[in-house]
Order: structure tokens, then C-alpha cells, then sequence
């Protein structure tokens, strides 16, 4: 049974089943300003947990049947398996059930400016951006971001105004649930193939997101598979961005301070704007900030607030995220996980000016392993140094026969590791002073970087 509107107002107590997530905490953030009574629990505490706690979730640590007794609805994420004991007591006792990111589609609209972003690579850093933008302009923004954000002290926030902005994630075509009024197609590249099986379906469904748009379309000019997937497409305003004058939106004299500093022009259609300050690395960023820009401002964000909103703008947690020195030795990690998102960190930290560049690989997904092997082995090199961790499996069966050996094959000189602590223990003995060391991927791959630091 599909959860409708008319389901949610009937609503007073709602129990959201692994609550502590990054995905969870936004949602539940909105559902308490808009006035509903929450109960939440998790298999494992943390701080977001304890943040739900002092908002006044009564949160379970643990999953239990009668933990959803009394509820009006449950809300459960994506990592949820259907046998979960509160799942299937919900179902026993004809609780309404529903998914993440369906009642997220719900919350979109009830908000009448709602910015919706989406792309393959880009997402939580764009939307991010937006929100900072938003923040400077003085629209209280509701958020829901898919990483953390130090100015709103997390994944989320719940504002009081109509401006919402959401990362929209087209993996399983959970996007279109959403209700955009302005939406933004970073980019279509190759991932989540296993789901999607071609390129034509993926361009196909980031077509189908920019039908459900009400208003407005920005989108990256300079991009071939989303200037196809939106080939033709009429009865929305479409905008576009990106490094060439040929788009609406389009930076001008880019100056490069440290290879970690940009000043450009921000231009539509031939005049400048304003001119912008971006205080995170890499030409990626720029993109982003210019996809940022053009939505905030369709959104009716003042450009004053595009300046201010990206010049306060700080990066966000697990991208390119210095964790400290030891030994001299500079460590961070980043959340990129695909070959394109590996080769734009890489060739930034290449422009950092160290010394030589680590790359600490985990590849995340055996199908995304097996059909992108080559492309990994084409850019992990761009690093001087590669070293590579067993392949975490995700919510997949091997079913491709893959090995981390499969790639550390296509790299010369690469090694790799079952273990965290072999990582360690390596890295320890090899980079040296000035050097960087990058772990990277989606998993949990960051534990080494505290590892090295010895945390």
C-alpha cells in the first residue's frame, strides 16, 4: 500500500527504524518541527543519537517488537531488511510502513521552492553550497544533505520557511519520489550500472527527474549524457552552467592561490554577476558552485548571498577532509568512490604541492569493482603511491568472482591489503615527510586515515 498524504496528517507518533542514520536524522528533524511525536531506534549509539535524544526522541538502542506498539506509522531506511522484528510487527499489527525516501518525497511537497540535486558526482557537496546560500540570503532553509555540514552542525535542519533543498539520489530511482520545483542535474556518468543495466535507462530516469520539475531545470552544459537526457525536453525553464561561454552560467578569469583558494567571475549570458571567492579545492568545485549559484538564484536567492554564502563555504566532512599530521606526513580522506570522482581528487591533490600523493583505496561494491575495473586502473595511478584494501561488498553477493588482486593486476607497483592494520602498518613504514596520504571510498576506509594518526 502506497503511504499518501492523507496517511501522514492522520499521523500523531511515528517510529523510524534506524533513526541514527545520516539519511534519517534531516527527516527527522522536519517531522518535529512540523509538529509529529517521534520514536526512533538503532542498533548502534552515536552522536547523532545523542543529538535526537536532546531534541526529544526517545530513542532504543536495539531492535525490538514493541518498540513500534502505539505507533501511527513506521518509517524505516533503506538498510532495513524486511525479516527486521519491528518491520514485522508493524506489518502484524496493520501499522503503515514506509520508506525513506518515499515520505521524504512526501515532506517535498509541502514546501512550495523546493531545490532538488541530483548527478552522479557532486550532490552533498552542491547541495551543501546551496545551503550555505540560502542560509546568507536569510530563507531558513529546511535541509537534507547526504554528508555532514559543520554550519548546520550535521546532515540536516529543519527550517520554517518554504525553501527546502535536498540531495536527490537516482540510485533505485529513489529521486523521483521527490517533488522538485527547481531541480539540478550535475552530471550522468556509469555508476550503479547493476541497477540500471545501460546507460540509456540511466539518462532515461534523469530525464523522468526533470519531467517531475515544476519550474525550473539547471543543468551542466558541458555535460554529453545530460545534454541528451534533456534533448527536447520542453514546459520547463532549462538553464545551464558550466566552464563554457556557451552556457548561461559560466566562470570568467579563474586565479588558482595554493591550489587550494579560487577567485572567478561568475557570469550569466555575457555580463558578470559578481565576483566569487571558493576556499575548497579543485576545478570540480568550481562547477559545483556554479551549479549552486544558478539554482540558489532561481530559487530567488539574492546574488549578494551567492558571494557570501560560497566564500563561507568550508567543504564538508569526508570530502578531501584533512584528519592531521604524524610524522610529517599530511593525512585526509575523501568519500570518492568512482573512477571519475578518484581522478578529480587525485589531480587536485597532485596541485597541493606535497611532496608525493598516497592513495588508500577501498573499492566499495563487487559489481561496481568488476564493471569499472579498467577505469579504476586508469586513474588510481594518477597518485604516486597505491595502496589497496579487499573490496567491501556493500549490500552485494559476489556473484562476479572479483578480488581486490584483479586491480592491483592493472597497477604497477600497487599492493594491497585484507587488513586496516597491514595498511597501517605499511603506510608507516614507506611515505615520508611532506608526503600526502588520501584514504578514499565510500566505505568505512576513513578508519585508516585515524589509524595512521594513531586514533
Amino acid at each position: 500500500m502506497m503511504f499518501t498524504e492523507e496517511m501522514l496528517q492522520q499521523c500523531r507518533r511515528i517510529h523510524m527504524i534506524g533513526v541514527g542514520g545520516s539519511g534519517m536524522f534531516p527527516i527527522a528533524q522536519i517531522l518535529l518541527r512540523q509538529g509529529f511525536t517521534l520514536t526512533g531506534s538503532d542498533n548502534n549509539p552515536g552522536e547523532t543519537i545523542d543529538q535526537e535524544r536532546r531534541m526529544g526522541i526517545a530513542v532504543t538502542i536495539g531492535h525490538a517488537a514493541e518498540n513500534v506498539r502505539g505507533a501511527d506509522a513506521v518509517i524505516y531506511s533503506a538498510a532495513i531488511m524486511q525479516e527486521n522484528v519491528e518491520l514485522v510487527e508493524a506489518r502484524r499489527l496493520g501499522i503503515p510502513t514506509v520508506e525513506r525516501s518515499e515520505i521524504l518525497g512526501l515532506l517535498t511537497r509541502r514546501y512550495g521552492n523546493c531545490v532538488c540535486i541530483s548527478g552522479t558526482h557532486g550532490k552533498t557537496t552542491t547541495t551543501s553550497m546551496t545551503t550555505m546560500i540560502f542560509l546568507e540570503a536569510g530563507m531558513d532553509p529546511s535541509t537534507v544533505i547526504g554528508g555532514k555540514l559543520a554550519a548546520i552542525g550535521g546532515s540536516g535542519r529543519a527550517g520554517e520557511s518554504d525553501t527546502m533543498v535536498v540531495e536527490a539520489c537516482e540510485y533505485s530511482n529513489t529521486f523521483l519520489h521527490l517533488a522538485p520545483d527547481v531541480s539540478v542535474i550535475l552530471n550522468i556518468d556509469d555508476d550503479h550500472l547493476e541497477f540500471f543495466k545501460t546507460m540509456e535507462n540511466l539518462r532515461a530516469s534523469f530525464r523522468n527527474f526533470a519531467k517531475i520539475t515544476s519550474r525550473t531545470v539547471v543543468y551542466n552544459g558541458d555535460d554529453e549524457n545530460t545534454c541528451l537526457a534533456l534533448n527536447g525536453l520542453t514546459g520547463k525553464e532549462l538553464i545551464s552552467y558550466g566552464f563554457g561561454e556557451q552556457n548561461d552560467y559560466y566562470p570568467a578569469d579563474i586565479v588558482w592561490q595554493s591550489g587550494t583558494h579560487a577567485t572567478f567571475d561568475l557570469m550569466r549570458r555575457g555580463k558578470k554577476l559578481t565576483a566569487l571567492e571558493l576556499c575548497v579545492p579543485g576545478e570540480h568545485n568550481v562547477l559545483n558552485a556554479l551549479a549552486a549559484a544558478a539554482a540558489s538564484i532561481a530559487a530567488g536567492a539574492p546574488v549578494e548571498a551567492v558571494r557570501k554564502g560560497l566564500a563561507n563555504f568550508r567543504g564538508v566532512h569526508r570530502r578531501l577532509e584533512i584528519f592531521g599530521t604524524v610524522n610529517g606526513i599530511t593525512v585526509a580522506d575523501d568519500y570518492a568512490h568512482h573512477p571519475t570522482e578518484l581522478e578529480a581528487t587525485l589531480k587536485t591533490c597532485r596541485g597541493l604541492g606535497y611532496k608525493s600523493v598516497w592513495a588508500i583505496f577501498q573499492p566499495f561494491t563487487f559489481s561496481r569493482t568488476a564493471i569499472l575495473l579498467d577505469d579504476f586502473a586508469r586513474v588510481l595511478p594518477i597518485a604516486d603511491h597505491v595502496v589497496l584494501t579487499a573490496i567491501m561488498g556493500g549490500r552485494e553477493v559476489n556473484t562476479y568472482g572479483i578480488t581486490t588482486q584483479a586491480l592491483a593486476d592493472k597497477i604497477p607497483g600497487s599492493v594491497w591489503f585484507e587488513t586496516f592494520e597491514e595498511v597501517r602498518d605499511y603506510v608507516l613504514a614507506h611515505a615520508q615527510p611532506g608526503d600526502f596520504v588520501i584514504t578514499l571510498g565510500c566505505g568505512d576506509c576513513y578508519k585508516c586515515a585515524n589509524m595512521i594518526l594513531g586514533k
